[in-house]
């Protein structure tokens, strides 16, 4: 195999993906263009699960060749019902394999209703898993019949992990058809921020008006219901010993969203000093806090992956994560990293927290054990799997 021109449709610029997708283009063997329904993310813009404006600090669409199908400040969300011209695209560049990330997008199903009268190879990346199929009869067998439709249009997908192969299973895409293509962050990029961050985290920690010796609880992401910050909340209230005497940790929320008000008077309730908010923060200042703290915890109740476990781990640390999430099947190893738990099971969350936060020994162990796991969780694996599905499906 060489050369063959690969083709990416995506919704828009991604943060996670974009250090891939240029690794991906140094590959000789093939010449990668993508393809975005919208560029809305390459600017400021208003994000609704955090509720704010933000802008990304790191480069979105450098270092591989790409192309815009609709304005570039357009809204993803206005993308999705109507067709773009991806097409003729497709045509002019020469494309032999078009990749794929999700299919609930009209250009996406054109792409799939189009491509063998193309003579188009087509490759699906998506995060869908088990369990998640709707109580109506008639609306989940609908949802079955168009996911089977959907998936006899490819000729192979690309695996993110465990769960989401299973998924592909389920639907009866053959095992030759099926692909690993792990959900990975740059880790070379956290790790090398969190080292960073390791000389100032006694300043980092000052800053934040943290006391020194108390470990920290961390969460970071959008505060909004499934993501389960208010689970997370009640979870460090029962680790108060009684009589209203404050946690010895302190819980600090990183991120914003609609939830963050009403977190905050419930915190105001406590009387305790230990619950702190930081706000949004972006791509790079995120390695500072996870190298500041001592447990993670991503306690959702709705989860396709998680890919914060993915950063967090690369800063060495133990991860707590609800059995919802994508990532817990692939990346926790009971008692080895972290700890998985029930969605929603406020005891046994606290429970896990107490056991990590009062054994230092287990916190140190269960650190190394994250950074050794993820190490195998990489782009160099992503690489590998998309190299292979092309060339498998090209011969």
């Amino acid at each position: 195999m060489s050369g063959v021109r690969l083709g990416y449709l995506v919704s828009h610029p991604v943060q996670y993906q974009a250090p891939m997708l240029r690794a991906l283009a140094q590959c000789p063997e093939v010449d990668l263009k993508a393809y975005f329904l919208s560029g809305m993310s390459t600017g400021q813009y208003f994000d609704r699960g955090f509720g704010r404006p933000i802008e990304w600090d790191v480069p979105l669409v450098e270092g591989y060749r790409h192309e815009f199908l609709s304005n570039r400040d357009e809204d993803k969300e206005a993308s999705r019902f109507r067709y773009l011209p991806l097409i003729p695209s497709l045509r002019r560049d020469r494309i032999q394999v078009l990749w794929m990330h999700g299919w609930m997008y009209s250009t996406n199903l054109m792409a799939l209703l189009r491509g063998r009268s193309l003579g188009l190879r087509l490759l699906l990346r998506g995060e869908s898993k088990l369990g998640n199929e709707p109580a109506n009869p008639l609306k989940r067998s609908a949802r079955q019949a168009f996911l089977r439709w959907c998936l006899s249009r490819v000729d192979g997908c690309l695996c993110i992990g465990r769960q989401n192969r299973e998924f592909y299973r389920r639907y009866g895409v053959p095992e030759d058809r099926l692909f690993d293509v792990p959900y990975a962050v740059d880790n070379e990029f956290f790790r090398a921020r969190v080292a960073t961050a390791r000389g100032g985290r006694e300043a980092f920690r000052r800053s934040l008006g943290l006391d020194p010796g108390r470990p920290v609880i961390l969460f970071a992401g959008k505060l909004v219901p499934h993501k389960g910050p208010a689970l997370l909340l009640e979870a460090y209230r029962r680790l108060s010993p009684g009589g209203g005497v404050e946690p010895k940790p302190y819980l600090l929320f990183v991120g914003d969203g609609p939830l963050r008000a009403s977190l905050e008077q419930q915190a105001r309730e406590t009387g305790w000093g230990g619950i702190r908010f930081a706000g949004f923060r972006n791509q790079t200042e995120l390695p500072a806090f996870f190298d500041l703290c001592d447990v993670f915890v991503l306690p959702s109740t709705f989860e396709p992956w998680g890919l914060i476990v993915n950063e967090v781990m690369n800063a060495a640390k133990p991860v707590l994560v609800s059995d919802c999430a994508g990532c817990a099947a692939d990346l926790v190893v009971k008692g080895l990293n972290g700890f998985v738990f029930p969605s929603g099971d406020v005891g046994q969350l606290s429970d896990q927290m107490r056991k990590v936060i009062s054994d230092t020994a287990l916190r140190e162990s269960m650190g190394r054990a994250s950074l050794e796991r993820i190490d195998t969780w990489s782009f160099r694996e992503d690489l590998r799997g998309i190299l292979t599905a092309v060339e498998r499906v090209m011969s």
